[in-house]
């Protein structure tokens, strides 16, 4: 059964240029393009204000996407690319930093609220909807954080680049499980295992 030609769509948000390249406000990005060195799949070609690439993951057509437009207008970038492509809000997975999940956690998600961080909200407002699966990386240093918007900008710390590789290599791997076994297969095999514990969201 032939579907249209790009079964999923993988946006990674982010901030475009050198200045945020090694952001925690940038994990979405740095996930993109482990999946793109993966699968052989060049993020180079610009539509919709991204920089997209086409390729096969787990034996299904996707599309990569990293958004050029800035954080906050996302889904100006995304609402486009979901249409010409004949998708629609449940082919999208949307990767992203996460401020209320501990560092290096992660948690994968079928749908929900934006939770105060502005590139989902972009995402939700163009879409119409936040029915889309997405997986979230925490970044929460484990101290308080006094201006939240300034601390996702700020680099990631050298002492945390190896927990960084095992966190964007962990964040493809569940993109990956979502695209061949589905959201809530994808659920029971990371979630758990982020915490140690079986709480659920």
């Amino acid at each position: 059964m032939d579907g249209p030609e790009e079964s999923f769509l993988v946006v990674g948000l982010g901030n475009p240029g050198p200045d945020y390249e090694c952001s925690y406000h940038n994990l979405g990005f740095m996930v993109v393009d482990f999946l793109a060195k993966a699968h052989g799949i060049q993020v180079r070609r610009k539509d919709s204000q991204a920089l997209v690439g086409c390729g096969t993951i787990e034996g299904r057509r996707v599309m990569l996407a990293k958004p050029q437009t800035f954080m906050n207008l996302s889904g100006v970038a995304v609402e486009p690319l979901l249409e010409k492509n004949s998708l629609t809000a449940k082919d999208l997975i949307l990767v992203y930093d996460e401020l209320d999940l501990p560092w290096a956690a992660l948690r994968v998600r079928p749908r929900g609220s934006a939770g105060g961080h502005h590139g989902v909200e972009s995402v939700i407002r163009s879409l119409g909807t936040n029915e889309f699966a997405r997986v979230r990386l925490g970044v929460h240093p484990g101290h308080e954080v006094r201006d939240g918007a300034e601390f996702v900008l700020s680099p990631i710390k050298r002492g945390q680049m190896k927990e960084l590789d095992e966190l964007v290599a962990k964040g493809a791997a569940a993109v990956s499980s979502i695209i061949s076994e589905g959201v809530e297969k994808s659920m029971a095999k990371f979630n758990r295992r982020a915490q140690g514990l079986n709480e659920e969201e």
